[in-house]
């Protein structure tokens, strides 16, 4: 008969979060000599464990300078694939794993469920060894061997905690159609359903197991955390959870960040933050996203599951293995407040070029301790991924492990739709996943957060300044802001950003290979520099000086008439399959204007695919459902325009006072079989990432063009 746990309850918990007793053999020596405690299910398996320390792991710790420092802390064992069950290449087993953690005394020991048919459908450095449709061996050959081990009655008194394929469902609900990070490999998963069987009855059979405590991987708060994805993933998790012989009374709870880089708490702003009157959420890092860490995104997670009907004693676990982002480039306090972007990139200690990296990050430093009951609802932060393995490699390896060759891995790879099109920031020389990576392992224990007394090889700092950027070019002005773009720079270690200087004063940073300079004066020539740094504070020599001229502030466009429109670019990747002006409109005029009245033109080129088009209103302060949008073909194509997005308003929009402005408007749109664009010579497009008067929309009143030129 399947284990029924009683009802829990975490209030006392959350409330009062006990004393965040730090796991591992480092704990040890804080609490009195114990035992392994009696089979009883507890209501978190980590407070007052002793955790295993996987001896495998802490040897090649061990073996790195510094490394004797942390080895000794508790990591997850990874079972991902069949031969590990009882060991690969004369490694320890899942039996000898068990052994070990009864002879060290210990009474928890962490699990990595990690083989499903066609596993990471989105990324090829994780593949497994089963075909998609190899559902009956996943569960034969794979899950039963575990389950019958797991419950031998010599390891009854051992809390045995399991993290349940890792990434598996939220493809299923991001990447399985209808987006731009969508796989035909996720598409395949989605369609025969073997994800969710697997995960259902990897619940089923390790649930039975009155010792057992099962976590469903939930992604990554950049992941899931906008509520498109995330209300759907709740439904996905509970479907999962409730079908094929699984129940709710499988679960203990789920875990976000595993083998991922978000950090744990921004400590420098929030999402609620606001600058200059525009939500950080504007900013280009969040993206409008309702989450800014994983913190938050896990105890928002666990309400929304529990209100979907999980038990109310739901716990939540973070991977805290990897995201510490010290060393010398962590912010030491918020950024500032000159741009809702200037705020968000000075102020984040997560130094990724973008939050959709994933693959051996420069500049990334171990993370928490693992730690029980850090915050209300958590469980624990727990180190899931053992620092030093390496995510994939950064070319192609031959291999008998069905791991591919992931681009993201590559750190000379431009990016792709998920990343926003920027550089990868993987570490060089990596090796395949689950391996050794002794150049990660150092940098982790360099960067560390909260800092590892005695780690690191102080005897052997990066003293390396990254090269200087090249190609430094003008991509384009207005009259109060010049755009720029140049090639990235390379370091021995990698690159964490750019500084920007005017006339020799630094005016901005970017972890991107682009940047606004806005606030200028109208006809005025202005001198670029820029320069590279990495995670140890090296920086570059300046690149070669460009010269800038804004436009004139006066004469015909934009500002004449009653009424004008600004825009801002908010993709600038030029060649992917969605084009997204924001935009803003001013009553320039001295009497409000109703804006029903009001339309606005973007003009671009449709190429080849599609004839139709999705379009889209992300977010208006006026309210989305104000807003209309359409495409419309236009019967005399223009050099740069074959078609224009016309921007509407309904009655519900109101009027605009004289002298203000409508408030931030973003929208999107996209062919309906998601083919590329080129928009480097769309005729509205421009690279300025702050809104900018523009003369290349068109404003109409009453069907009246009144500001703007048409192509």
């Amino acid at each position: 008969m399947k284990f029924q746990p009683p009802s829990r309850s975490r209030l006392n918990r959350g409330l009062s979060v006990l004393s965040a007793l730090a796991l591992g053999s480092a704990l040890a020596v804080a609490l009195a000599p114990q035992s392994a405690a009696a089979a009883t299910r507890v209501d978190n398996p980590y407070v007052g464990a002793k955790a295993y320390v996987n001896p495998e792991w802490s040897a090649h710790a061990a073996a790195e300078p510094g490394g004797s420092a942390i080895a000794n802390t508790s990591t997850a064992v990874w079972l991902d694939r069949i031969a590990a069950i009882n060991g690969v290449n004369g490694g320890m087993g899942l039996k000898a794993h068990l052994d070990k953690a009864l002879a060290q005394g210990a009474n928890l020991i962490t699990l990595v469920i990690y083989d499903l048919p066609g596993r990471d459908c989105s990324a090829l450095a994780s593949n497994g060894e089963l075909g998609p449709n190899d559902i009956d061996k996943y569960k034969t050959q794979y899950i039963d061997p575990i389950a019958s081990i797991l419950s031998d009655a010599k390891y009854a008194d051992l809390r045995i905690a399991t993290v349940i394929e890792p990434d598996s469902l939220p493809n299923l609900v991001t990447n399985a159609g209808g987006t731009a990070g969508s796989t035909d490999a996720c598409a395949t998963m989605k369609a025969n359903g073997n994800y969710e069987k697997g995960v259902s009855y990897a619940l089923d059979k390790l649930g039975a197991l009155s010792n057992v405590y099962n976590y469903i991987d939930a992604g990554h708060h950049a992941w899931l955390g906008w509520d498109s994805n995330l209300d759907p993933s709740v439904q996905e998790f509970y479907k999962v959870a409730t079908t094929n012989g699984a129940s709710v009374n499988d679960v203990a709870g789920f875990i976000t960040n595993t083998a991922n880089y978000s950090a744990t708490v921004e400590p420098n702003f929030k999402v609620t933050d606001t600058v200059n009157g525009q939500t950080v959420r504007q900013s280009k890092w969040i993206d409008w996203n309702q989450y800014v860490d994983e913190q938050s995104f896990a105890q928002a997670l666990r309400g929304k599951l529990v209100a979907a009907g999980f038990n109310s004693g739901l716990g939540m676990l973070i991977d805290t293995s990897r995201n510490g982002w010290g060393g010398s480039a962590r912010p030491t306090g918020p950024g500032p407040l000159t741009s809702v972007d200037n705020y968000v990139n000075g102020g984040r200690i997560d130094r990724r070029f973008h939050a959709g990296n994933w693959c051996n990050q420069s500049g990334a430093g171990l993370g928490e301790r693992p730690t029980a009951a850090p915050a209300a609802g958590i469980d624990a932060y727990v180190w899931v991924k053992p620092p030093g393995e390496s995510d994939g490699a950064s070319s192609a390896i031959s291999n008998d492990e069905g791991k591919g060759f992931d681009q993201m891995c590559d750190p000379n790879y431009g990016g792709n739709a998920r990343n926003g099109n920027s550089p990868t920031g993987a570490l060089p020389n990596s090796p395949l996943a689950g391996h050794w990576f002794s150049a990660q392992f150092q940098q982790l224990l360099q960067n560390a957060y909260p800092p590892v007394s005695g780690g690191g090889d102080p005897g052997t700092p990066d003293t390396t300044a990254p090269s200087a950027p090249t190609g430094l070019t003008v991509s384009g002005t207005t009259d109060t802001s010049v755009s720029l773009t140049w090639s990235a720079s390379t370091d021995n270690v990698g690159v964490t950003g750019y500084d920007v200087y005017r006339a020799g004063t630094k005016v901005g940073s970017t972890a991107s290979t682009s940047f606004t300079d806005t606030g200028l004066t109208a006809s005025t020539a202005y001198s670029y520099t820029v320069k590279a740094k990495d995670a140890a504070g090296n920086v570059s020599a300046a690149s070669a000086a460009v010269t800038a001229t804004t436009q004139s502030g006066g004469g015909p466009g934009p500002g004449t008439g009653t009424f004008k429109v600004q825009y801002k670019n908010n993709d600038s990747a030029p060649g992917d399959n969605q084009i997204k002006p924001g935009l803003q409109v001013v009553n320039t005029g001295s009497t409000a204007l109703d804006l029903s009245k009001v339309t606005l033109r973007y003009y671009f080129t449709g190429e080849a695919g599609a004839s139709t088009y999705g379009t889209w209103v992300d977010y208006a302060a006026l309210g989305s459902s104000n807003i209309t949008t359409k495409v419309v073909a236009m019967s005399s194509p223009k050099a740069g325009a074959d078609h224009y997005l016309e921007i509407g308003f309904t009655t519900g929009a109101g009027s605009l006072a004289a002298g203000k402005a409508s408030g931030d408007i973003q929208t999107r749109l996209n062919k309906t079989d998601w083919s590329n664009f080129n928009e480097a010579d769309d005729y509205s497009r421009g690279t300025n990432t702050a809104y900018a008067d523009t003369t290349k929309m068109t404003v109409y009143v009453n069907g009246t063009l009144v500001n703007g030129t048409e192509p």
